[in-house]
């Protein structure tokens, strides 16, 4: 069985806040490319940091545990998250687990850059 595939740009679309452009599949398997993501987000004093769902194809029970790693990271340097692009499926499940009362929804990326 092929491992899931995930790819993760980061941006800074302004001083103080990153982007991360996540695309394919969102599984236990991209711990180190989301990690890696957060720690090219993370440089030069990010203070909020968005995770942009526009190019997820999937995500599972796993990939959730990947976020909530993420979370836990970002609280510890004081850092806010928020999301965007996500399907409504997708931001069912963010209410269903709760992760929207800590990782704010937003309906845009310039919403999501302009809440943090």
């Amino acid at each position: 069985m092929p491992t899931p595939v995930a790819t993760m740009w980061v941006r800074h679309p302004r001083p103080q806040v990153a982007v991360i452009d996540i695309g394919g599949e969102v599984t236990s398997h991209c711990e180190q490319v989301l990690m890696g993501a957060y720690e090219d987000a993370s440089t030069a004093g990010t203070k909020g940091i968005v995770l942009n769902f526009d190019g997820l194809d999937y995500m599972n029970s796993g990939g959730i545990g990947m976020l909530v790693t993420l979370l836990v990271r970002a609280n510890r340097n004081k850092q806010k998250l928020a999301a965007c692009g996500l399907t409504p499926h997708y931001r069912q499940i963010f209410e269903l687990t709760r992760l929207d009362e800590a990782i704010t929804l937003h309906d845009d990326e310039t919403a999501a850059v302009a809440a943090l």
